[in-house]
């Protein structure tokens, strides 16, 4: 598990259900030693048991050694620089699952796209994803949750869903690899977006409004980019929406909450330990809407105010007096 923030420790302690032994890495070997001498991980997930099947270590080929099964659950843009450094220990073998929900700023490829442009001697059929509506909290806890599964091959993605699925953790496959990660991906944007009608002070109206909006959009950007449109209403696409968009658990909604309270990004990432996918996904997504020649309003709209100085309020105004649409959803 290449990353033990909330999201890879709550899934190492999930794999230890199911009756896996896990190696988790972290980048520093200060927050690895508290790990193994407290057996819970203080700063990202203190309320949760770490098993004694769970080694920790700060060593990233000490991590590796010997597996070939490996999950990626850093944020999504370090992906590439610490896929690099498994270049080495890499091989034909390793089957490789992306938990990182996001599109690189730089390239504009979701994580299996960049991992396949580092790691060359995996083949690309080896890449998989794992997404849904799934906080990390509530499945260290063995909440019961539902999640899904994409890659090439069906043979992987059959692969990982024996891996991971576990007592509390039922999961899914899906052929459609770019769907789920688009869906994965976008819908953190659209949990800023939600989070800063909240902060403003609207009501579900406004909040039900703006999910159903931003679904029509991230199901566009899907059909152009070659998804299946069936994906977007599955877990990876409506159900991972209504827990992102919804829940005081999620971080990017948390983001958008404070910016419509009136404090600026810069101050609300400052003082928030782990990222939120969704302000540099923000970035990506638009230049992928300029690039595909798709319409998405609400996300231009969270991009101008989170890069842009524009106010919430008059981003708001602006999404609603535009000019009148027919409801199409492609």
């Amino acid at each position: 598990m290449i990353g033990a923030g909330s999201w890879g420790t709550a899934l190492a302690i999930s794999l230890v259900s199911a009756g896996h032994k896990v190696r988790l890495w972290t980048r520093r070997e200060e927050a690895a030693e508290q790990m193994r001498q407290l057996r819970h991980n203080p700063t990202y997930l203190p309320d949760a048991i770490l098993p004694d099947a769970i080694s920790i270590t700060s060593d990233l080929s000490t991590a590796i050694e010997g597996s070939d099964f490996w999950v990626f659950a850093t944020p999504s843009q370090s992906v590439r620089s610490i896929a690099g450094q498994l270049v080495p220990l890499s091989s034909a073998a390793s089957t490789i699952v992306s938990v990182a929900k996001g599109i690189e700023n730089d390239t504009l490829m979701t994580t299996t796209q960049v991992m396949h442009d580092v790691l060359r001697d995996v083949p690309v059929e080896n890449l998989g994803v794992l997404y849904g509506p799934s906080h990390a909290e509530e499945v260290a806890a063995a909440v019961p949750t539902a999640v899904v599964t994409a890659a090439r091959s069906l043979e992987t993605a059959k692969r990982i869903q024996k891996m991971f699925s576990a007592p509390r953790l039922r999961v899914y496959v899906n052929p459609d690899l770019i769907g789920v990660e688009i869906a994965g991906s976008v819908k953190n944007v659209l949990a800023i977006a939600t989070g800063i009608v909240k902060g403003l002070g609207y009501g579900d109206n406004t909040m039900a409004a703006l999910i159903t909006r931003g679904l029509a959009e991230i199901k566009r950007l899907g059909a152009a980019m070659g998804a299946q449109t069936e994906t977007f209403s599955g877990l990876a696409g409506i159900g991972d929406i209504v827990v992102t968009c919804t829940s005081k658990l999620s971080r990017n909604r948390f983001v958008g909450e404070q910016i419509g309270l009136g404090k600026s990004l810069a101050d609300v990432e400052a003082d928030m330990k782990m990222v939120a996918e969704g302000v540099r996904t923000t970035q990506s997504v638009c230049h992928l809407a300029r690039n595909y020649n798709v319409e998405m309003p609400i996300t231009s709209a969270v991009y101008s105010v989170l890069f842009e100085g524009k106010r919430p309020d008059v981003a708001i105004e602006e999404l609603m007096t535009r000019s009148a649409k027919v409801e199409h959803w492609t």
